[in-house]
């Protein structure tokens, strides 16, 4: 720039003797004003490309800052899912375990139970066999003694 305001302020053109001012030391300083006045507009021009630029940029990262905010909430939820699904089916889980072991107890149950009976009537049938067989050997004797006796 060639004048800054204060010494635009201060600029006195001598006025020449026919016609008021000097054309030339107006018409000068005129040049040089509008060469500065030309190179503001430029750069302002270019400095509200870069704000527009710079608006532009500001946008596009909130609009990536909304983005992982939204995937943050999405994840923080759907963690809180797989965290409450995991306690359910770990709940699932256990109330399956618990039934099946009341199922094996309840058969186990069974089994004893069928097993005793067995045995009570394992035991009723070597009692009649027993019975029988004393009965049979002491029905043997009384013919071995009465055909002893009946040989005396």
């Amino acid at each position: 720039m060639n004048y800054t305001p204060n010494e635009l302020q201060n600029i006195t053109i001598k006025k020449s003797m026919v016609g008021g001012y000097n054309e030339d030391i107006v018409n000068d300083i005129l040049d040089k004003v509008i060469e500065d006045y030309t190179k503001l507009i430029h750069e302002n021009i270019e400095l509200k490309d870069k704000v527009a630029v710079l608006n532009e940029a500001i946008l596009h990262y909130k609009n990536i800052e909304e983005s992982l905010q939204n995937t943050l909430i999405v994840a923080q939820q759907t963690g809180e899912d797989i965290k409450k699904n995991g306690y359910l089916k770990a709940e699932n889980v256990i109330k399956e375990a618990e039934i099946k072991a009341q199922q094996i107890i309840n058969d186990a149950n069974q089994e004893v139970i069928r097993i005793k009976y067995e045995y009570e009537e394992t035991k009723k049938k070597l009692y009649v066999y027993k019975s029988k067989s004393e009965a049979l050997l002491l029905s043997q004797l009384e013919i071995l003694k009465s055909t002893a006796s009946e040989e005396n």
